[in-house]
């Protein structure tokens, strides 16, 4: 589960608003996909921006006619997003449809890079200013310790990790910062697949860590 509550909260107003970068977007859409404990939360959000947006005074759009006259004169199809997408093989129902602009529709064919022993990292490189990537770590690997300069946000897609604020599973989101120095330890007996999405580099505390530091980043 989300041990930081705040953070949490923050991150599902401003998806709700339609407010955060693409990756986060993503992310917290994967999220809502895969666990339900914060859906009712997001609706009921949803509806109070419905609400807002009713109440607020009309403003007139310019050339409105020949907008409209553009629309209805485009290929019907596009209005239509209900239509299904293109069939994808039986490893895409491990990736939710919120990531899979992002990553794909199947993890067999992405290019991992040893980034340490036992942990391999796939980067989908940088969108809205914020960085994202896969995070596959063996089971009972740990990560080296570090903080962050700016924010990082980890979705677990399969298996599930312990730090010093929590432990995660599978639909859980983990939110750290700067406030936050741990080492993230994957569970026994199964790897552990994360989803993350970074804004500002990540830093090595520990003396391991350190030595690794030149080969990480």
């Amino acid at each position: 589960m989300e041990k930081n509550v705040t953070g949490m909260d923050e991150l599902l107003a401003g998806y709700a608003a339609g407010t955060l970068t693409y990756p986060a977007q993503a992310l917290v859409g994967a999220h809502l996909e895969m666990s339900d404990c914060n859906r009712s939360y997001v609706s009921s959000l949803e509806t109070l921006a419905g609400f807002e947006l009713e109440e607020a005074q009309p403003v007139s759009i310019s050339n409105r006619d020949a907008v409209l006259e553009s629309i209805l004169d485009g290929p019907l199809g596009d209005l239509n997003d209900n239509e299904p997408s293109a069939k994808v093989d039986d490893s895409a129902t491990a990736i939710p449809e919120s990531l899979r602009s992002i990553i794909g529709s199947s993890m067999d064919q992405l290019p991992w890079k040893t980034l340490l022993p036992g942990v391999k990292e796939c980067k989908f490189g940088e969108i809205d200013g914020c960085a994202s990537s896969l995070l596959w770590v063996r089971a009972g690997r740990a990560m080296p310790s570090h903080t962050h300069h700016g924010t990082e946000l980890t979705l677990v897609l399969k298996g599930g990790f312990k730090d010093e604020d929590g432990h995660y599973v599978a639909g859980d989101v983990a939110f750290a910062d700067g406030d936050i120095d741990h080492k993230p330890v994957a569970d026994e007996g199964e790897d552990c697949i994360c989803f993350a999405v970074t804004a500002g580099r990540l830093q090595l505390t520990g003396p391991v860590g350190r030595w690794f530091a030149p080969f990480i980043r």
